[in-house]
């Protein structure tokens, strides 16, 4: 190996690695040195080496020591330069850890984990998603894209955060986005809705075009925009104006004694709806029976979807047919 390709390779280290391997190659070299200079004191190069990195360090055990007059010049030198460089290792260690939590709370860190959840936009809403989602399971990643913010404190929240506009391939690499497992677009309610939608539809076009097989919920805020962002890739559409405006709706005139809102909220805590085809066995099954047969099971059937359409706590009497997609309620 030549010096040009040796200084190619050295230079492009990490400065902590560059130091910690300078330190080694100089602490070897005191220990030869020593041992040459001082053989009945220092019997092994091991044994100067020791010497050379106990010294250096200024620990001084005293266990080996210098006796003549070049052997002490010698340990004068490595204090002057052995001492320094590990001292001056420390502190460029020490300064690399807080660097890199910086930039991590910056949003200038890549993340290199897979099966994660990527968050888009960050707002009262998704930071009470990342809560849920670290007290159902700890150990699922987030990683949070958002423009808006210029620092996040890494300590303080369970996410990875990305600053940028994750309308752009270039943020939605440093994401992983391939090795996503699933994405969550929330509209930017300080801006105009229309916008919004508009930010929102331009990110599912580029998150979809750097993976097809990603599942992509997002958040629209104009009935008009639905249809687009479903044409751009969303799996998922949540009209939230309209799932608001409906709950209004329910406070607004529902019977006495009833709480809508605390009902929905406890139920979506607590419960999870899935969509599961009719098994062979139920075919031709009531509604009512149907129902008696989930029950024992622990879940509670709500509907049918049948030919596109919804039918929610359907005639006991109706019968069910082998292509109904069944609503089911069940625990998390």
């Amino acid at each position: 190996m030549n010096l040009e390709v040796f200084k190619h390779i050295y230079f492009r280290m990490p400065a902590a690695v560059r130091l910690l391997l300078s330190i080694f190659v100089l602490m070897i070299l005191f220990g030869f040195i020593i041992h040459l200079v001082e053989p009945n004191q220092f019997p092994s190069v091991f044994d100067g080496v020791w010497w050379a990195f106990i010294t250096g360090a200024t620990v001084g055990y005293g266990d080996y020591v210098p006796l003549t007059v070049p052997g002490r010049i010698i340990g004068i030198l490595l204090l002057l330069s052995g001492g320094g460089m590990l001292t001056f290792y420390i502190t460029t260690l020490a300064a690399t850890t807080i660097n890199h939590e910086n930039k991590l709370s910056e949003g200038k860190v890549s993340f290199n984990g897979n099966h994660h959840i990527v968050v888009i936009g960050w707002n009262e809403r998704t930071k009470q998603l990342t809560d849920m989602i670290a007290d159902k399971d700890s150990n699922q990643e987030v990683v949070l894209i958002d423009r808006t913010l210029d620092k996040l404190p890494y300590r303080h929240y369970p996410v990875h955060f990305i600053h940028g506009d994750p309308s752009e391939d270039a943020v939605l690499i440093q994401a992983n986005i391939k090795a996503a497992e699933a994405v969550l677009i929330s509209s930017d309610i300080t801006i105009d809705e229309r916008k919004a939608d508009i930010n929102t539809i331009l990110s599912i076009i580029a998150v979809r075009g750097n993976n097809q097989d990603v599942s992509i919920n997002a958040e629209i805020l104009t009935i008009s925009q639905v249809e687009n962002a479903i044409r751009a890739g969303a799996d998922t559409v949540i009209s939230s104006n309209d799932f608001m405006s409906t709950l209004f709706y329910h406070e607004l005139f529902h019977k006495e004694q009833t709480k809508p809102f605390e009902t929905v909220l406890t139920l979506l805590n607590n419960q999870q709806f899935n969509h599961i085809p009719l098994p062979d066995k139920l075919d031709g099954n009531t509604f009512k029976e149907t129902v008696l047969f989930f029950l024992e099971n622990g879940e509670l059937l709500l509907g049918i979807i049948r030919d596109g359409k919804w039918h929610m706590n359907p005639r006991p009497d109706m019968e069910l047919d082998k292509d109904d997609t069944l609503i089911i309620l069940s625990s998390w």
